[in-house]
This record gives C-alpha cells, sequence and structure tokens, in this order.
C-alpha cells in the first residue's frame, strides 16, 4: 500500500509546516493543484489565508460537500496533487465525508499513493476511528469510522497530562489498537509501509502499557518489541 502522509499536531506558523510537506510534491508540476477540504469547521474564515498561503505554489480547489455532488466533488480529486484536510471538529468532518459518502473514496486514493497533508482533526481521521479526538460530537455523528490508514488511533494537542492518560487509557477497555499521542509541533510521516516520527514530541499509547515516548526516525511498530536476551 504506497501510502504517502503527512500529519501533524499543528500547522505551524503561519501554515509552514503544511506548506513544507505539501512542496515536493507539487514543485516539478505545469500546473500544480491542492484539494483543499476544511471539512471540520462550519465556517470558511480560514479560505483566504489558505489560498493567500498558497499563492506562488499551488491553486487550492476546494470541497464542499455541503454544495457539491459527489462527481463535482470526485472530478477535483481525480485531478489534483495533493489533499489538504486542516483541523476542526473531528465529528463534524467525519459526519460530511460519511453522509456524502466521499470516506470510501478518499481511502481508495490514499491508499493508491495520492499524498495527504492534515493537521489535528485531518491527522485523527487518518486512524480506524475518531473515537480519541478530544471534540464534542454536536453533530450527533452516529459516524465514527476513520479513513482507516493506520492501524493506530491519534489525539492531537496533547499535553502529557497525568489525567488525560487516564482518559484515553479507558479506549483500551472495548479497543485494542495503539493511539499515538500528538503534542503540538509533532510529524508523523507515513510512507509506503513505514510510519515514523520525523520531529517533535510524541508517545504511543497501547493496550495494558505506561506511555511509551517516540523516537525521531525509528518506525513506529504496532506491537511494543521486546529486547532478546541470551540464555
Amino acid at each position: 500500500m504506497p501510502l504517502n502522509l503527512h500529519l501533524f499536531s499543528t500547522p505551524g506558523e503561519d501554515l509552514r509546516d503544511v506548506l513544507d510537506a505539501c512542496r515536493p510534491h507539487l514543485e516539478r508540476k505545469s500546473a500544480p493543484l491542492v484539494a483543499y477540504l476544511p471539512l471540520a469547521s462550519l465556517s470558511n474564515r480560514w479560505q483566504a489565508f489558505t489560498e493567500t498561503a498558497f499563492k506562488g505554489l499551488a491553486r487550492i480547489e476546494t470541497v464542499n460537500t455541503e454544495t457539491m455532488t459527489f462527481a463535482e466533488m470526485e472530478d477535483i480529486l481525480r485531478r489534483v496533487h495533493v489533499v489538504y484536510i486542516p483541523g476542526g471538529n473531528t465529528f463534524l468532518l467525519a459526519h460530511r465525508l460519511h453522509v456524502s459518502q466521499l470516506m470510501p473514496y478518499l481511502r481508495k486514493k490514499f491508499q493508491a499513493g495520492l499524498p495527504l497533508v492534515a493537521f489535528s482533526a485531518g491527522a485523527i481521521l487518518c486512524g480506524p476511528n475518531i473515537l480519541t479526538s478530544r471534540d464534542m460530537n454536536m453533530v450527533e455523528t452516529p459516524h465514527f469510522g476513520g479513513l482507516n490508514l493506520l492501524p493506530f488511533n491519534f489525539h492531537a494537542h496533547y499535553n502529557d497530562d497525568l489525567d488525560k492518560d487516564d482518559w484515553l487509557a479507558d479506549y483500551h477497555v472495548f479497543q485494542p489498537n495503539p493511539v499515538i499521542l500528538l503534542e503540538d509541533g509533532a510529524y508523523v510521516r507515513a510512507e509506503g509501509r513505514k510510519t515514523s516520527l520525523v520531529r517533535g514530541a510524541a508517545w504511543i499509547l497501547r493496550q495494558g502499557r505506561e506511555k511509551e515516548a517516540l523516537v525521531a526516525g525509528n518506525e513506529i511498530q504496532l506491537s511494543e518489541s521486546r529486547p532478546v536476551h541470551a540464555e
């Protein structure tokens, strides 16, 4: 599965981290195009800011599940070189993607190698489900499935809080997969079959275990690696 995912807790000052992640996928294109999916937000207040930030690097085409037909959204996603999903309310994001039936189409595109750059809610969406989001389910969505591109859940804006650790550990009463905890500034890259922390602080919380700090450059393992002792 040729995944090409760039996942952040925060986008960096003036979208710097997002732009730096997008740049290698756009620079050599004759007419670089980015699909912008601000579906986790109730307003379009970041539209002009995003278009300005990408000016000179790529043209932005915005996907709107409320006003576009599936065919119109599919046409955009078929032509773009990168998909950018920013933060907001994770439950609203998942709800809109499920109701519009765009979720399975996006999953196939990303599994085929279309680059995704995402932060906060957009990063959380990449796991099997969105249950480790700290957002309110204000839209009352019954749809909690994520893109299921990686076997890890994600929790953004983590601050090494013991109370939050207890809350996150409750997830493992019902679900077995590990949770990656992203501090602001963290950057996780999934390239092909390898997922690793590029920079920043992040931890992995496995079922029945204490959280473990991730080391930049090392592959993130689904199960805990154990040292081999000579007999």
